[in-house]
């Protein structure tokens, strides 16, 4: 029997590992580097080892120091989560080598499967070697061999780009999973990602817990998945979930795996890996199948035999990943201090809670939301529903593309959605949307509200008083004109990043409120956490909370009204000039580290609109910075290993005077390309 089990992981698996082992009774042991110190997983834990250090490699990847963390804590078992070591055979071994019980599959099935590249060759699929690839074998999708979740991926579509995206690959992968190595596959447009969850004992049982579709991708990681995955004919799931068993049965895997395949639009399955792990997705199948895996992973692991066949499943689950990133600047990860997250009438699954920061070392995953309910439209309802009405307060997340992703008419009909989805629809999905002005509104009466006094009126004609926020989306303009349409609109609940300016302007009177700009709006009350407003006839509510900024005052204003929430930073009245930046500079979009810079680089050197300049890691994965305008570099402050914070100066092009051709244009790309 286990009695202490060590999760040797982090973040949100850790926490929901800690989650089962508290029902069943076990003891717990936390690992965790200097800025996981005070993490949410360290803090449920009943005991906690550092590992000292920041990065990764320093860390959570330093197998040695993870069992000599078990040893000294006296825990008889080790679980490893999902990444990091998860898939490393040595690490296993050595975990069984000092006498503890590994939660997972032999080693020997781990080395079977672990590697991408060997997998595949067992699977009768064999990989494709970048360094012998052809203009014939495009497109391809360049993968680390060593793990998953997205890192260490990239489609190439033109053979003059394959060594920089290989070396940026290789880069990703050791980062991650402290192993270079990457393989090619060929990239099929419009197809299905498909994966099937299996369970087996040392005992010869093995479980197809059925299909999952994790088709709805960004930057090739998921975002949203589903069980059973929809519109699949039953033949077709019938022979995947048979194809899953048996290789399952073929390299003697015993815990809980996962074997995935893309399904292309002929309805044709390609293999693509197996996981020897718990993946990320899980929530969806306990949800349909009524099942702990987690639980029955530490059953196996201590010898118990499975019944011999599953329980039956019932209904469908969905899950969203709600990220810390900007989908409108290509998905920029976001930091900073998250004050509220609240997703009410769903399974939340998360690794942080109310005042933890989000810092730059780890991926930008904050919870995993899952609503599970008899029928597919009644789950994907829930769960648009829950995350609409959802308080996620503190750095800019994904939030409204998840909603608007569950409410998008190709994602209501079943299995119509394919890895595409989010390339042919990024755009309308983060387009500006109503509301914001009149939210901006609320913010500025509920900051009236808030000034002590009795805020006297005037029975003469006086300047309206003014408040300006940054907010999402949008050119500067008044915060809503008076023809029944918003101001700026922009991506609520920060999906638009903060790029639009809303100017309020609002009287004081015997009566409360007067909004020139808005003649159709009423204030029906104001106070420093509600504001209601009339609109039209209809009185809706608007919460507004607002938090501090680092040297005192308002940081950011969070509005959740009933088109969403909105985030806004108040604007000083008289902006200090010292904070204007000269055109052609480039300000880092997030906090990170310089990785590299582009060879032929440096201060001087002419260099065309959209061309590489450098890369910044943050949260695991690189992120490519481009000229902003053809020009010369006239500044370059980034280096190899220097860490910068948000804004940092990283480099200076001055730009061709008007009307200078551009001799060879390059097209720009998402930082994350």
């Amino acid at each position: 029997m286990i009695e202490t089990l060590l999760v040797a992981n982090r973040g949100e698996i850790a926490c929901r590992v800690l989650r089962t082992c508290r029902d069943l009774g076990v003891a717990t042991v936390a690992v965790h580097s200097d800025p996981d110190a005070g993490a949410l997983h360290v803090r449920r834990a009943d005991a906690a080892v550092r590992l000292p250090g920041a990065a990764p490699a320093d860390t959570y990847l330093r197998g040695d120091l993870i069992v000599a963390a078990a040893l000294a804590a006296g825990a008889d078992a080790v679980h490893p989560g999902y990444g990091f070591l998860s898939e490393n055979a040595g690490f296993a071994r050595a975990v069984e080598a000092a006498g503890l019980t590994w939660v997972g599959p032999p080693p020997a099935a781990i080395e079977a499967m672990a590697s991408k590249t060997r997998a595949k060759r067992l699977m009768g699929a064999a990989p494709l070697d970048p360094a012998a690839l052809t203009a014939a074998d495009l497109p391809v999708l360049v993968k680390a061999a060593a793990g998953g979740g997205g890192r260490g991926m990239r489609v190439v579509r033109d053979l003059a780009a394959l060594p920089g995206e290989v070396a940026a690959a290789r880069a990703e992968a050791l980062s991650a999973f402290g192993d270079d190595e990457v393989f090619a596959e060929p990239y099929v447009t419009g197809g299905r990602h498909v994966e099937v969850q299996v369970l087996a004992d040392a005992h010869g049982t093995v479980w197809a817990l059925g299909t999952r579709d994790c088709s709805l991708q960004r930057r090739h990681q998921k975002v949203v998945e589903e069980a059973p995955a929809p519109g699949l004919p039953p033949a077709l799931a019938d022979g995947l979930c048979a194809t899953a068993v048996r290789a399952a049965r073929a390299i003697g895997y015993t815990g809980a795996g996962t074997v995935e395949f893309l399904v292309a639009a002929d309805g044709t399955a390609h293999f693509l890996e197996m996981n020897t792990r718990l993946q990320v997705e899980h929530p969806v199948t306990e949800a349909v199948y009524g099942v702990d895996l987690v639980a029955l992973q530490l059953r196996v692991a201590e010898g118990a035999a499975l019944p011999p066949e599953p329980p039956a499943p019932r209904g469908h689950a969905v899950e969203a990943r709600l990220y810390a990133e900007d989908p409108a600047r290509g998905f920029a990860p976001q930091t900073g201090t998250l004050h509220a997250l609240d997703v009410p009438g769903v399974r939340l699954d998360t690794g942080y809670a109310a005042g933890d920061e989000v810092g730059v070392h780890y991926d930008a995953l904050l919870a995993k939301a899952v609503a599970h309910a008899p029928t597919r439209r009644e789950a994907v309802r829930a769960l648009a529903g829950a995350l609409e009405r959802a308080r996620v307060h503190g750095p800019v997340t994904n939030r409204e593309l998840l909603v608007r992703t569950l409410r998008h008419p190709e994602f209501v009909e079943p299995g119509r959605v394919d890895t595409g989805f989010y390339d042919r629809h990024l755009t309308e999905l983060t387009a500006p949307a109503p509301g914001a002005g009149h939210a901006a509104v609320a913010a500025a009466l509920a900051e009236a509200a808030s000034r002590p006094g009795p805020g006297a009126w005037r029975n003469l004609p006086s300047a309206p008083r003014t408040r300006a926020y940054t907010g999402p989306g949008g050119p500067e303009r008044p915060g809503g004109p008076g023809d029944g349409t918003e101001g700026p609109g922009g991506s609520t609940g920060g999906s638009g990043g903060d790029s639009g300016t809303y100017v309020v302007r609002y009287h004081r009177t015997r009566d409360g409120h007067a909004l020139p700009d808005h003649p159709g709006v009423r204030v029906v009350s104001a106070a420093p956490d509600l504001v209601r407003l009339d609109v039209a006839g209809v009185v809706r509510p608007y919460a507004v909370t607002a938090y501090p900024g680092p040297g005192g005052g308002t940081g950011t204003v969070h509005v959740d009204a009933p088109t969403g929430c909105h985030r806004f930073t108040p604007r000083p009245r008289f902006p200090d000039p010292a904070e204007r930046t000269a055109p052609g500079s480039l300000p880092a979009p997030m906090p990170g580290t310089v990785v590299r810079v582009a060879d032929g680089v440096a201060e001087g050197a002419r260099v065309e609109a959209g061309q590489p300049l450098l890369w910044l890691e943050a949260m695991k994965m690189e992120h490519r910075v481009t000229a902003p305008a053809s020009g010369v570099l006239t500044a370059l402050h980034a280096e190899p290993g220097r860490q910068v914070q948000v804004g940092a100066l990283l480099a200076v092009v001055t730009p061709d005077p008007p009307g200078q051709a551009d001799p060879a244009p390059r097209p720009a790309g998402p930082p994350g390309e």
